[in-house]
């Protein structure tokens, strides 16, 4: 039997033509760069700039733009890469360089940072050809369409995902971008828009994902829980089975999207995550929130959405459907500002604004669609990071609140292990797989810290250089620095606290991550 994606194709590539055929007749200028700010969660832990401040350079194939990244200063020097033209597998190979890592058949944006990828002219496609965003962060990728992926048959690229982000990536928005398959897995497509393995801090608005079996995963697996904090706003979700998104174990932010012919499950949440589904509209649709295909459980908080003809299921033991009238069963702290759209106006406001090529415009947050200043900079973060030279106190006072708290974190080096930091012995400690990498402490209810002390096991063979502390509830990056010692904090409430090394010589070791309510 077909895949439900398959059977409805013919019909919604009909649907395209019209729609390509209207966007001929009212073409729009071109975009002489990434366009607007960053949005949503891609504004915290520092923003989202990409290739701000630096070289802008012309790209018409997938090896033009390899050789751009290849031939900058370093791996960070900031560039623009405009981009006109169909990328294919004809006309994108390999690159070698000191500045870039890339592969054949794919655009490789990997070991990188500090770079924009816009579709400019009469727009760029990447035919059949994905995007893969590896052990990168502070990347733009905003009017371009991204069409046809395939992990099976020929030609295959990325997996089978359209856009794939993965290992310790960091701050990536991707903005005004068609994503379309042309089937399910059983024609050889897999997701459109997939984070896995430590990706964080991630915006997709104003897009439009189609006609595909997977919308998009936010964790690989049930134990890939190091991912998250991820706004969607202003997207169509169209003719998509399921994962729109599948979110495990992080917070996702979803507000102001249309989600039309989710045919078999829409938003599922599960494996602790957390979903805020504020003013969208959901239409002619099948269990388009809830937990789903497992029994470990995700939440949501639910507020402003229209359900349109939308049909549930029963609930059993591998599935949980938040309707047919969605409660919510959690709360979540958003940290950055946003204004709703009314939900009733999301459909047309919408299809006036996402997808590439059309004239970058947004909502005004009032159901009205605009063409932003183009020298607008991108929004400050609602939470900035206190001063890291301020001096911090050398001693902690009260209790160690670490101490019978629990602990997880992103890597760790064999023979360590997380719990070392909270038991009190300055003789075990817990180290990175590498130079990199972060560990939390967490409790069964809200506590409040307002100081942590992070303590090196004696002998290091590496000490710790770059830092930030971040509230893991919300994504906010409570402040940053170098070196071990006692760090003060703003005083917050949370569950949950990472301590995330960005940068150090050899491997450090943390004998203990201490935390005082101060």
């Amino acid at each position: 039997m077909k895949h439900p994606v398959a059977l409805r194709l013919s019909a919604a590539l009909a649907t395209g033509a019209l729609a390509a055929a209207a966007g001929v007749a009212l073409s729009t200028p071109e975009a002489s760069a990434a366009t607007g700010g960053a949005t949503g969660f891609a504004t915290q832990n520092g923003g989202t700039t990409g290739g701000a401040g630096g070289q802008t350079v012309r790209a018409t194939t997938g090896t033009a733009i390899h050789t751009a990244l290849c031939n900058r200063a370093s791996s960070s020097t900031p560039i623009t890469i405009q981009v006109e033209g169909t990328i294919n597998h004809g006309n994108t190979s390999k690159v070698s360089g000191a500045s870039c890592n890339t592969a054949d058949g794919v655009i490789e944006l990997k070991q990188i940072s500090n770079v924009t990828i816009v579709g400019v002219g009469g727009g760029a496609v990447f035919d059949q050809v994905g995007i893969h965003i590896r052990e990168a962060r502070n990347i733009i990728i905003q009017n371009v369409t991204v069409k046809n992926v395939k992990k099976s048959g020929s030609p295959t690229s990325n997996g089978g995902d359209a856009i794939g982000m993965e290992s310790g990536v960091r701050n990536v928005w991707v903005d005004h971008t068609t994503l379309e398959a042309s089937g399910g897995e059983s024609e050889g497509y897999d997701g459109l828009f997939d984070m896995k393995d430590n990706t964080q801090y991630v915006t997709l608005s104003y897009s439009i994902l189609r006609n595909s079996g997977r919308g998009g995963l936010v964790g690989s697996s049930e134990s890939d829980v190091s991912n998250g904090y991820v706004t969607y706003h202003h997207n169509l979700y169209e003719n998509i089975d399921s994962r729109a998104p599948l979110l495990r174990g992080g917070i996702g932010h979803m507000y102001n999207n249309h989600y039309k012919s989710l045919n078999e499950s829409g938003i599922n949440s599960r494996a602790g995550a957390r979903a805020k589904v504020d003013n969208n509209y959901f239409e002619d649709s099948k269990d388009v929130l809830g937990t789903f295909y497992t029994d470990a459980a995700g939440y949501w908080q639910v507020g402003g959405n229209i359900f349109d003809n939308v049909t549930w299921s029963s609930p059993g033991s591998d599935n949980n459907p938040a309707g047919p009238d969605p409660k919510s069963n959690t709360t979540v702290s958003i940290p950055y500002s946003y204004s709703l759209d009314g939900a009733s106006c999301v459909p047309g406001v919408v299809s006036q604004t996402a997808g590439a090529n059309k004239g970058l415009r947004v909502s005004d947050g009032n159901c009205t669609p605009q063409t932003p200043d183009p020298t607008t900079p991108a929004p400050t973060p609602t939470t900035p990071a206190p001063d890291p030279t301020t001096p911090a106190p050398t001693q902690p006072s009260g209790t160690n609140l670490s101490l019978g708290a629990g602990s997880d974190g992103t890597s760790k080096a064999d023979g360590t292990s997380y719990g070392n930091v909270r038991d009190g012995d300055m003789n075990t400690y817990w180290s990175p797989a590498g130079s990199t990498g972060s560990v939390s402490v967490k409790w069964g209810s809200a506590t409040t810290v307002s100081q942590i002390n992070i303590r090196e096991a004696s002998g290091s063979v590496g000490s710790i250089g770059s830092w930030r502390v971040v509230n893991h509830d919300t994504g906010a990056v409570l402040t940053s620095g170098s070196g071990a010692g006692l760090i003060t904090i703003p005083r917050t409430t949370l569950q949950k606290i990472t301590f995330e090394i960005t940068g150090s010589t050899g491997t450090p070791r943390v004998a203990e991550f201490e935390t005082y309510a101060g």
